[in-house]
């Protein structure tokens, strides 16, 4: 079919609504290297602009990191730029098995395999290692990925309310007389910044023999006292049966996922797993970058520490100043504001005054539940956060925000 004026007026009047609603998601291009402090264009042809990132999921300042950066280049020098070809034909190299281990060892499981992205990974485990007898109950807030891998899979499919453990009891009861039962949840959820109750999960898995699964791309590296992720915060290590993770975010910034947990898992992930099978891996540079990463965060936990001390800081300066923001302790902190374009005019005020904040709207959060979503890095300094609190507590006040409830402002801007 050619592509018409009217197809085309089809797809101009749907992307022109959005824009009408304040919905319409423009990117900025960074200049520089992911750091703290970055360059921008934006918009489009406009001069660079030197600004604060504070919505980078670069937990541990690790993306531009001399040390990872070195790695990667002795990785290229050594392995070459690609692999073009996938892991079973002519693709793994011997440094993909020893990322591969070094994952397993710090993760505290039994296995690891490598794919293209956490995404992949979520993309091919559920039906690699499920069948239509079986059933998947998920947390209701999984990462979009999650629900993506589920949607492939064959198996029966339910869910559970946020975080509420006698629900997800009610669930195992119901479907216990499923071949397997996989419970399936975030270790950190990335829009809200809340933990998974892992250790509760456990007992219940236990209890219902059912599969634990947990996403942890936004914890892996520097939740739990040395990093390892939610299931150390929560005390479950080595109870795991499936752990998803990214080496995008925490891990270096880079590219590339995993799954690990019990070795018949992530067998029949290496036999069956569509995305792993049918996409080359990782890149030699990118793995020599995430071993370097894991090397550091094995030998020093200073980084993990000093994103603590960071998020307690923001999370002070924003509650003292009047903002709403969700509960919790992770670095992932949502100020909320409810309306989509009030979102987008905030985040616009604060690159004026310096701060890289973009505004988080639906279908990317629930309707009514919009949000500027900033995340706390290692790479942050004291002087990098009071200046970007200064910048909230300015915009807030010019939108009258400070200090008002939520029906307050919805009552000003309309949901």
């Amino acid at each position: 079919m050619a592509y018409s004026d009217k197809v085309r007026g089809t797809y101009q009047e749907i992307i022109n609504g959005m824009k009408d609603a304040g919905l319409l998601k423009v990117e900025r291009y960074i200049h520089s290297a992911q750091a703290a402090d970055i360059e921008v264009e934006f918009p489009a042809g406009a001069p660079l602009k030197k600004v604060i990132n504070i919505c980078a999921n670069n937990y541990l300042g690790l993306s531009s990191h001399p040390d990872v950066v070195k790695a990667a280049h002795e990785g290229l020098d050594s392995h070459g730029y690609g692999m073009s070809s996938v892991r079973f034909i002519c693709g793994t190299q011997d440094i993909h098995r020893t990322l591969e281990g070094m994952v397993t060892k710090f993760l505290g499981t039994e296995d690891t395999i490598l794919f293209p992205s956490c995404m992949d990974a979520n993309a091919g485990v559920f039906e690699a290692v499920l069948t239509k007898d079986d059933v998947m109950i998920s947390d209701r807030l999984v990462h979009a990925s999650i629900i993506d891998g589920i949607r492939l899979c064959s198996a029966m499919h339910d869910t559970y309310k946020h975080s509420d453990m006698a629900h997800l009891e009610e669930k195992l009861q119901l479907h216990n007389d499923k071949r397997l039962k996989m419970v399936i949840t975030d270790g950190v959820f990335s829009m809200d910044g809340d933990t998974a109750k892992l250790d509760q999960m456990a007992d219940l898995c236990e209890k219902y023999d059912a599969l634990l699964f947990c996403d942890e791309s936004h914890s892996s590296g520097f939740i739990g006292k040395t990093g390892r992720g939610t299931h150390e915060k929560c005390g479950v290590m080595g109870r795991m049966d499936i752990i998803t993770t990214t080496f995008g975010k925490g891990l270096g910034g880079a590219s590339g996922g995993c799954v690990s947990g019990r070795k018949e898992l992530v067998e029949m992930c290496r036999q069956k797993a569509r995305p792993y099978l049918f996409s080359n891996t990782i890149a030699p540079p990118v793995v020599a970058g995430v071993i370097k990463v894991l090397e550091i965060l094995s030998a020093t936990t200073e980084r993990r520490d000093k994103l603590e001390k960071n998020t307690e800081f923001w999370r002070k300066g924003l509650t003292e100043m009047g903002l709403i923001i969700k509960e919790g302790d992770t670095p992932i902190v949502p100020v909320m504001l409810f309306n989509a374009k009030l979102s987008q005019d905030v985040s616009r005020d604060l690159y004026e005054e310096g701060i890289y904040a973009i505004g988080f709207f639906f279908p990317v959060v629930p309707q009514s539940q919009a949000r500027i979503r900033t995340q706390i890095s290692a790479g942050h300094e004291i002087h990098h956060l009071e200046k970007a609190l200064a910048a909230f507590k300015k915009v807030g006040a010019k939108y009258n925000i400070l200090g008002k409830t939520k029906q307050e402002i919805i009552d000003m801007y309309g949901m």
